[in-house]
């Protein structure tokens, strides 16, 4: 089965990027700041995908996005010919760019499609290891041939049937979502339905309803409001210290640069006298 992993991102932009880190929406980074953390998330998050070595790797960046911009950072990646394919969503909800950059890919299980299946990840998710886009695209594969799988698949008689694989964030969010051609699911009201549901809850509805093989992989922390950057600060930290006793841990080296650079450190408040 032929996988894709697509890195879907805004290209990174001082005042449009990851603007509730800034002191502006009460954060404590210039937009500046928060636009290099968020290149350096982007970067660390594409170099994990090329290292997992599970099929194409794919970007696929925000319209309006400027194009020269995110082409010239992209020259910092691991290895920029391992990038298959940059392109652009078509606009809209979160819905709709998560639905066209699926589509894109998957053609609607039609013949000439680029992927038998897919894995779609944040960009800002320094924490992001090569093993846990192996292990969901391991899943993604075991599952889809099940007799589960088969039985739910859009298209019967096909070699690939049904699967769906998340790794979860915060708040009930998810950070990684793949599943294959021949999958009914949608992103419609994933992210933005009108019963509060959580996106995490609503894909799991999605494939509770129509009988798909769910399979989870670690949890991966995004980065977008300041409680969620004091958290990631040790979090990437850890990662560094463990690296130096295992091959198998990939440093985020992009994000831990930049936090470097503009001193950052995660505080807690000192724990009351008794």
């Amino acid at each position: 089965m032929k996988n894709a992993t697509i890195v879907f991102t805004k290209v990174p932009k001082a005042g449009v990027t990851k603007t509730r880190l800034t002191t502006d929406r009460g954060g404590i980074l210039t937009p500046e700041e928060a636009k290099d953390l968020y290149e350096g998330c982007v970067l660390d998050a594409i170099n994990a995908c090329i290292a997992a070595d599970c099929g194409d790797v794919m970007i696929c960046y925000n319209q309006g996005g400027d194009r020269e911009y995110l082409e010239s950072f992209l020259t910092r990646v691991s290895n920029r010919a391992s990038i298959k394919e940059v392109f652009c969503d078509a606009g809209g909800s979160f819905d709709e760019c998560m639905q066209y950059a699926a589509d894109y890919v998957l053609k609607n299980g039609n013949a000439e499609r680029l992927a038998d299946s897919l894995l779609i990840v944040g960009g800002d998710l320094p924490s992001l290891q090569p093993a846990i886009i192996r292990d969901a695209v391991a899943k993604l594969t075991r599952l889809a041939k099940t007799d589960a799988g088969m039985a739910a698949a859009r298209f019967k008689g096909e070699p690939v049937g049904a699967a769906l694989i998340e790794g979860a964030c915060q708040e009930g969010g998810f950070s990684i979502i793949g599943y294959t051609y021949n999958t009914p699911f949608e992103f419609d009201k994933v992210f933005y339905n009108l019963d509060g549901i959580t996106a995490l809850d609503v894909a799991l509805g999605k494939a509770r309803e129509h009988g798909i093989p769910f399979g989870y992989v670690e949890m991966v922390p995004d980065v977008d409001i300041p409680v969620d950057l004091a958290g990631m600060i040790p979090m990437v930290r850890s990662i560094q210290l463990a690296a130096r006793y295992d091959d198998a841990v990939m440093l985020p080296v992009n994000t831990i640069r930049v936090l470097d650079e503009i001193g950052l450190e995660a505080t807690s408040p000192p724990s009351p006298q008794r």
